[in-house]
């Protein structure tokens, strides 16, 4: 790494980012009875890139906070996905295809990114445990 430079942010971040993104500009076509959940929801997805981008500087009784935060991950994914699953007008809106702008977000925002946090997730999950290992044996 040259001096100066920081170094990548972990893939789990970057997914995170594009997941606030997509939602930054999914929301305002979204149903305004629900804007104040699409933003807590919105802003627990930035929180959880803060938090893991900061790493090992934040930490709780000599635990790091981005672990923690790495394991909020997988169930926050899991239920943003259940949840558009029993939504009976995001499950009609993503077969018909009514809004077709709306469905794609809602497609890519609320499966195939959340899927990808799941994974990125696990990824990042199974690297710090193997860096543990690795230290332990040293």
């Amino acid at each position: 790494m040259q001096a100066g430079l920081l170094p990548p942010p972990p893939p789990v971040v970057i997914v995170l980012t594009v997941i606030s993104v997509v939602g930054a500009i999914a929301i305002p076509f979204g149903a305004p009875q629900f804007i104040d959940r699409a933003i807590a929801l919105e802003l627990s997805f930035i929180t959880l890139a803060v938090v893991i981008l900061l790493c090992d500087r934040l930490t709780v009784r000599t635990v790091p906070l981005a672990r923690l935060a790495l394991y909020a991950c997988i169930p926050l994914a899991i239920i943003v996905m259940v949840g558009n699953s029993v939504a009976s007008p995001h499950v009609e809106m993503m077969t018909t295809f009514s809004k077709p702008f709306n469905a794609v977000m809602l497609i890519i925002g609320g499966y195939v990114l959340q899927g990808a946090l799941i994974g990125t997730t696990i990824l990042q999950l199974v690297r710090t445990r193997q860096g543990i290992v690795q230290n332990q044996k040293n």
